[in-house]
């Protein structure tokens, strides 16, 4: 239960990417900073600007005014990835004069690079506590930088730089970075253990990205629409939801999903919620497997309605290994279907292996056999009740609670160590004057 004496703060958050951008940063970020609302606490989130036009900046503007989170917009350089993402400038002036102009309590940085050495910089000049999540692994994303691109053309010595910077460079800054902070957050146990071997010695603590209350009240009547939209007249729908990207491993998915007709037949339809720089070759890969007309790429979704698409799932399905939490997966339980994924970090941590889903290694014939044993046997009912068991541990008004108490445990020890370094100061200017 929350402490109902717990003082109100005033948060900052700061992030590399928000809204209207789709993925699981900001998904994270928004929940919490709206949970965090509702317990009274006033919530800052410094983003960054999107769109190419000044009309598509305006109307960003105008839904950020009308969301109950005050969000700051930062600039952003002209070049964006691949995948949409934006890079920020260094030290955004817009984040410094806000902090010149209002008193932060605290500071929470979501990302170690752009706006997170900032925010460190931040922290010490206002004598605050920095918590860092850490929602990524960022050695699975170096793709997305063209430097870092490597294919079957690449030399030696760019794949051996590459991997140097994979397997040393980032996990030594990733240490760097953490142990600036007050305190690390990681989104799976899994997660703190890939931070603990890279060396970081700051405190930390394991919060996972929560689920808002509608998840779990799913549209029946909407999900069964779904399901005669999408299922194509078949007896199963499996569902899988992600961006469409390299790191998310559809490739494997694709591949398994071949290997689940192998098994079973063609008496089933794939629905593949999201969007991304892949989707073109994605289709044609379909194509080839032959699988083309067993598959349907429906684009995003608003995420308030992702939960009825996963609601009328019989299966849900999850190949990536480059999670640290997986949120999707906590949002398929609570619509009470079993999941069948790729054991990974972040992913062992939610999936029960044999009770709300199972676990297999990177094997297309291995996955495809667990999805098969799942829909023909007789115990996709009783999994799909302790998928639903399993996702009330991630209600977001939950964790809101427990991270409510973090900040204050951060913001007294901090203030604590203040006040005695202040203390220390006047003691040693007072012995001078003595002598």
């Amino acid at each position: 239960m929350r402490d109902k004496e717990a003082r109100d703060m005033r948060i900052a958050m700061l992030t590399n990417n928000y809204r209207p951008f789709v993925g699981g940063v900001p998904i994270s970020v928004e929940r919490q900073a709206r949970e965090l609302i509702k317990f009274g606490h006033d919530v800052t989130v410094f983003a960054p600007f999107y769109g190419d036009t000044r009309t598509e900046r305006d109307k960003l503007l105008r839904e950020d005014e009308m969301a109950p989170e005050t969000v700051v917009r930062y600039r952003i350089r002209r070049k964006k990835m691949d995948n949409g993402m934006v890079y920020p400038v260094l030290f955004p002036e817009e984040i410094i004069r806000a902090f010149e102009n209002k008193t932060f309590d605290c500071i929470h940085v979501h990302h170690p690079m752009f706006v997170g050495p900032l925010g460190v910089k931040l922290g010490k000049r206002y004598a605050i506590p920095v918590i860092f999540t850490c929602h990524t692994r960022y050695e699975d994303y170096l793709h997305y930088i063209p430097v870092f691109r490597v294919n079957g053309h690449s030399s030696g010595l760019k794949k051996r730089a590459v991997e140097w910077v994979r397997t040393t460079v980032i996990p030594s800054y990733m240490k760097w970075f953490a142990d600036q902070c007050d305190l690390v957050l990681a989104p799976s146990a899994g997660m703190q253990r890939v931070l603990r071997t890279y060396g970081m010695k700051s405190r930390s603590a394991v919060l996972p990205t929560g689920l808002e209350e509608n998840f779990f009240l799913a549209d029946q009547e909407r999900a069964m629409q779904i399901r005669r939209q999408y299922g194509k007249g078949k007896k199963y729908l499996l569902v899988t939801v992600s961006r469409l990207e390299k790191e998310k491993n559809y490739g494997f998915l694709l591949r398994g999903i071949a290997e689940i007709r192998e098994k079973i037949g063609d008496d089933f339809h794939v629905l593949i919620l999201g969007d991304g720089s892949q989707k073109s070759e994605l289709k044609v890969r379909a194509s080839f497997l032959g699988i083309q007309g067993m598959v349907t790429f429906a684009g995003n979704i608003p995420n308030d309605e992702v939960r009825d698409y996963l609601a009328a799932a019989d299966l849900f399905l999850f190949a990536s290994t480059s999670e640290t939490q997986g949120i999707v997966l906590a949002e398929a339980f609570a619509a009470g279907a079993p999941v069948v994924a790729v054991r990974a970090v972040g992913t062992d941590d939610i999936v029960d292996n044999g009770v709300n889903g199972f676990l297999t290694e990177e094997v297309e014939e291995e996955w495809a056999d667990r999805a098969a044993e799942i829909l023909l046997g007789n115990r996709r009912k009783q999994m799909g009740e302790a998928a639903r068991a399993a996702a009330e541990n991630y209600r977001s008004s939950r964790l809101a609670i427990y991270e409510e108490m973090l900040y204050n445990q951060c913001i007294c020890e901090k203030r604590a160590e203040v006040c005695y370094e202040s203390e220390e100061d006047r003691t040693e200017h007072s012995a001078m004057a003595v002598h």
